[in-house]
């Protein structure tokens, strides 16, 4: 079989199409190529920012002895784990069970029908520390496969079960402190529950959670923030405090890129001084949107400029023709055939980013250069990441502002990282709602018009009007319809359509993320089993159709209830129904939600950061929905009845239009009498007498109802 992974969605699996191996994209063609040889799958899963990757395919898979070796013995298959997560996490489970590691690059052998019998991650072109090289791995599992394939059966079968068994472990876990979603009032505090365990969990030297390595908490900080706006009590405050320490934290760290914004991947160590510096996507929104709501709640305290900057760094680095965004930039650079201006030569992980004092002082003159470095914690003698680790007095920001601009031209002379130009399609949900929402909280309309063309390529792009489906990943404006979005990519564009309704009124936005709703149930979803423990709600997948060698493995599809790097899908489809219940008081919606969010009680108490989205959408369900319904009068009148409002449109204030085609169903009734610009302030269901006025209608919400 040739090599087929040219003309691929994925940025990793082009890198690829040149290797002397005949790799084959997971798909149905490869697994019967390989069952009609009766060989192993050889299974390398990476992505395009890995480090590691890149080694070992520099190392074996540009070597025509090694492809030469696969290509007899195996079918190679070469998979990105961010366009398809669900076969990762499938063999993930496996190499983990078969090994207590997991890693990338992960390179598994499975039977023709897709069971894993063998597993581990790097393996260097000679042996080691002990660890043979690759050549003698692939050695080895032929002459296994050949003298004693009943064994590799047996052991095969044995790590289905117990991948198939590890899932049901962890769903019986989960369901033991499983607890009825509460209603208002009712049942114990599970956020502020949840609150205890964050702060005990909490690291207070540095901010942040744990020790190194250290990513940022991007998923519990909606959950942080709720708490922090109950009014008035001792737990808001604690909530505040440790959201502030930790959004403080990681802006005046090397996790941030002080010269061009946005935030790396994670830091190497505790104290967030080294960071491992791809830059990925969905950790730039989330942490854009953490950003720009603080400034929003509170602004004075750096969070604005953090905004700022990692809004520009998504429009200059990761936008697209067409105005998606692309899934990361590297960690690597490659090396530079000539020094740069500032004398630098660097290559390799992370060089781009790293200074000398030599060269700051090249770039900046020996006095400012110098004073930079200090001010910048770069030490003598090496080339280290610019970051303050505090808050900058008014001078030292002075000069920060001053030299950054110069460090930045001078920087954008070396190799730049490359970029995987692959559009996700909940990533980029992610990034529309972040852009959309901080246009209104930072008052720049330009996010909020970048927000409207990701979302409406998206729309064009990966949603297949005439089957109904969304397309999970899109290259160059073309879709890769074999791989169906997940659960995630239905809800987080769901979610991204709510933002955009929010910020702009547009009708058209609230229509489309209706419609994503009501097909996510249709796809994910079936009626629980009478007396079943999801009794009497839906039974729900992450996957709409299961490929049978992930069901082979021991995959079945099933939701996963906890957050990883993104908030878990069932979590922001129950915060859709939410939102699409509040607006148009469908009692439909709301009755699917406990099945979304099910075992709130257990992982409240243990492990809050993986399940912080659902416990901020189960504090929403205890919370009454605002809404600003306009009828009649003017576009001014309604524009600056939205001004008025201000924050509140996205931070939890729905602005209604009832006069727009289409407007929810909260605006039923909301009439304007003989045409006059009319105003209902409602909340909890309930609404005041209208008001007709801009100025009454601030002293409304002012005074709280």
């Amino acid at each position: 079989m040739p090599n087929r992974l040219s003309g691929q969605s994925s940025a990793y699996l082009r890198q690829h199409a040149d290797n002397p191996v005949a790799w084959q994209p997971f798909d149905d063609a490869a697994f019967a190529e390989a069952a009609r040889r009766d060989v192993p799958v050889f299974l390398s899963v990476g992505y395009a920012a890995c480090h590691w990757c890149h080694v070992m395919a520099h190392e074996s898979f540009e070597d025509p002895e090694v492809g030469a070796y696969l290509d007899e013995h195996f079918v190679p298959v070469k998979v990105d784990r961010e366009e398809r997560p669900d076969v990762d996490a499938v063999y993930m489970s496996a190499t983990q069970l078969l090994t207590r590691q997991g890693g990338w690059p992960m390179s598994v052998f499975l039977t023709p029908d897709g069971r894993a019998f063998h597993a581990g991650t790097y393996f260097p072109p000679r042996p080691a520390h002990g660890t043979p090289s690759f050549r003698q791995v692939l050695e080895a599992v032929t002459e296994a496969w050949s003298t004693r394939r009943g064994e590799l059966e047996q052991a095969a079968d044995a790590v289905a079960r117990a991948v198939a068994g590890q899932a049901e472990d962890l769903r019986t876990a989960l369901a033991a402190g499983a607890v009825p979603v509460p209603a208002a009032g009712a049942g114990p505090d599970l956020p502020a529950v949840a609150l205890e365990v964050l702060l005990q969990e909490e690291d207070p030297l540095h901010g942040g959670f744990g020790g190194a390595p250290k990513f940022p908490p991007s998923t519990v900080l909606p959950l942080l923030e709720r708490i922090a706006a109950r009014p008035g009590t001792r737990t808001a405050e604690q909530a505040h405090g440790l959201l502030g320490r930790t959004l403080g934290a990681m802006r005046a760290s090397a996790l941030f890129d002080q010269v061009g914004g946005g935030f790396f991947r994670y830091s190497v160590t505790r104290e967030w001084s080294l960071p491992h510096y791809e830059k990925m996507l969905y950790d730039n929104a989330q942490l854009l949107r953490a950003y720009a709501r603080a400034a929003g709640r509170g602004p004075g305290r750096g969070d604005g400029r953090a905004a700022a900057d990692t809004a520009a760094f998504l429009l200059r680095e990761l936008r697209l023709p067409g105005g998606a965004f692309a899934s990361s930039l590297d960690a690597d650079s490659p090396s530079a055939d000539s020094p740069s201006a500032a004398g630098d030569v660097h290559s390799g992980e992370g060089a781009f980013y790293v200074w000398t004092r030599a060269e700051l002082a090249a770039v900046l003159g020996p006095e400012r250069g110098t004073a930079v470095a200090d001010l910048m914690g770069v030490a003598a003698g090496r080339a280290q990441p610019l970051h303050p680790g505090r808050v900058l007095g008014e001078e030292e920001q002075a000069l920060w502002d001053a030299a950054r601009p110069e460090l930045a031209a001078a920087r954008a002379s070396r190799p730049a990282p490359a970029r995987d130009d692959k559009v996700v399609t909940g990533w980029n949900g992610l990034t529309v709602t972040a852009l959309a929402e901080a246009g209104v909280l930072l008052q720049d309309p330009a996010l909020v018009l970048a927000a409207e063309e990701a979302a409406g390529h998206l729309w064009e792009v990966h949603w297949d009007g005439g089957r109904r489906r969304l397309a999970r990943t899109s290259h160059a404006g073309s879709a890769e319809r074999s791989i169906e979005g997940l659960l995630e990519d239905y809800a987080l564009l769901a979610e991204a359509f709510l933002a955009l309704y929010r910020a702009t009124g547009a009708t058209a936005w609230l229509r489309r993320a209706r419609t994503l709703a009501d097909v996510a149930e249709e796809r994910f979803s079936h009626p629980a089993p009478d007396g079943g423990e999801e009794a009497p709600g839906r039974v729900w997948s992450d996957l709409a159709d299961v490929p049978a060698p992930l069901l082979a493995a021991g995959g079945s599809g099933r939701a996963q209830p906890l957050d990883d790097v993104t908030p878990a899908g069932t979590a922001v489809l129950a915060a859709v129904l939410v939102e699409l219940w509040a607006l148009d008081e469908d009692e439909a919606r709301a009755r699917l939600v406990p099945s979304l969010l099910g075992p709130l009680e257990l992982l409240a108490r243990r492990s809050p950061r993986a399940a912080g989205r659902a416990l901020a959408v189960q504090d929403e369900l205890g919370s009454a929905p605002t809404h600003v319904v306009l009828a009649g009068g003017t576009a001014e009148d309604k524009l600056e009845a939205r001004r008025a409002v201000g924050p509140a449109a996205v931070l939890g204030t729905h602005v209604i239009d009832a006069d727009a085609p289409g407007a929810p169903g909260a605006a039923r009734g909301k009439t304007a009498p003989g045409g006059r610009f009319t105003v209902y302030v409602c909340r909890g269901f309930a609404c005041r007498a209208p008001v007709h006025t801009v100025a009454e209608l601030r002293a409304e919400l002012a005074g709280g109802g």
